[in-house]
């Protein structure tokens, strides 16, 4: 069975991973190349912390095992001392300011009843794991499970894996689609139409537009993100830290501009620094203001940022879906099309468990979990109010 993917993000080359493991022939297509835009400019981020119980945290719990294993898995394949993916299994702390510590704790126990393991932290258990915090801070919670890999190293990495399992890659732009009937008989590109049984749109922001070539509706936009890197430093941040702030920030519709405090770590040295939110369309105007706002916050959490050099800053753009959750699985009416797009931020952290997901639809694999959640059929993604 020829299978093409468009897009080689992270989640196009976990799906082309997982296809071609399952023994499809697979051609993967993208007009600027791997990891060349979301998947490049975004914090790697393999969570189950900012997950409220439901769908979305259980395929979380799930992408975060299969991370571990498929990060040794590609690690193996690569010279001792140079990992594939720099996966970090550091862990991540949550905190509060004051007035925000009761519905942390709340948030952390709903969490524990799906099996997502977290601490509640005192005083002197939150300055040992974090010893730099600002002293305003008046609650924290551990999450030992939160982990983190280099998106761009991690992306390279399972695409390089399908292709040594036969893969291809071919970098060009999808400009139409062969549709016979309600059928998928392929794509044409800038360089000529090629035929396949079926196709997978991982086109990230781009679905929506991807999906559209093919007749086909699927309510994905693009929402802005921007982050800042410092240099290289001491470490003085141990683990993924985040403001609570930042759990309402993923799960609002808001277009408005939002921020929420993320800071961690490098292998490299360096500190991430993020993150801001809006619905902007692709523009690249007005990012003077998220950045601003970014670094007052972070500052506020690591008052020693406040004096810290940046190396750069950088934006790009998430795939958001209305309800909040991916659309992954058969499109609603076109025979052929699938889809595996909308995890906003998540995507890296969702990309294998996703992959699986994407075989178990084309291919009738097993699938790691129930699928029905992510159907791109779903009402909300077809421009109808749930």
């Amino acid at each position: 069975m020829r299978i093409i993917v468009i897009g080689a993000g992270a989640v196009g080359a976990a799906c082309a991973l997982a296809l071609t493991e399952a023994g499809a022939e697979v051609i993967v297509l993208d007009r600027t190349g791997v990891a060349g835009e979301t998947s490049s400019r975004c914090e790697g981020n393999i969570l189950v912390s900012d997950k409220a119980p439901g769908a979305e945290a259980l395929m979380a719990v799930e992408a975060n095992r299969a991370w571990r294993e498929l990060a040794e898995r590609l690690d193996a394949d690569r010279v001792p001392g140079q990992p594939a993916t720099e996966f970090e299994a550091k862990g991540g702390v949550v905190v509060a300011f004051a007035g925000g510590a009761e519905a942390l704790q709340r948030f952390a126990a709903g969490q524990r009843e799906i099996s997502i393991r977290s601490e509640a932290l005192d005083e002197r258990s939150l300055r040992a794991l974090e010893p730099h915090l600002s002293p305003e801070v008046a609650a924290g919670v551990h999450y030992p499970d939160d982990a983190q890999v280099q998106p761009s190293l991690a992306t390279q990495a399972m695409l390089a894996r399908a292709r040594h399992l036969g893969a291809q890659l071919r970098i060009t732009e999808v400009t139409g689609a062969v549709v016979d009937g309600d059928r998928v008989r392929g794509v044409l590109t800038a360089e000529g139409r090629i035929d396949a049984d079926a196709v997978v749109n991982c086109a990230g922001p781009w679905a929506g537009e991807a999906a559209a070539l093919f007749g086909a509706a699927l309510d994905i936009r693009p929402r802005r993100g921007t982050i800042l890197v410092t240099t290289a430093m001491p470490q003085r941040v141990f683990h993924k830290v985040y403001d609570a702030d930042y759990v309402g920030a993923v799960g609002s519709g808001d277009a408005a501009l939002q921020t929420s405090t993320v800071v961690e770590s490098t292998p490299a040295g360096t500190v991430l620094i993020g993150s801001s939110r809006e619905r902007v369309g692709f523009s690249s105007d007005g990012l003077l203001a998220p950045l601003a706002e970014v670094a007052a916050k972070a500052s506020r959490l690591f008052p020693f940022l406040a004096d810290t050099m940046l190396l750069r800053t950088y934006y790009g753009f998430r795939p958001y879906a209305p309800d909040h959750l991916p659309a992954i699985g058969a499109d609603a009416r076109i025979a052929g099309l699938f889809h595996a797009a909308g995890h906003e931020g998540a995507g890296i952290g969702l990309a294998p468990t996703t992959g699986a997901l994407i075989a178990h639809a084309v291919l009738g694999t097993d699938a790691p979990l129930d699928p029905t959640p992510f159907l791109p059929s779903r009402p909300t993604l077809q421009g109808v109010a749930a």
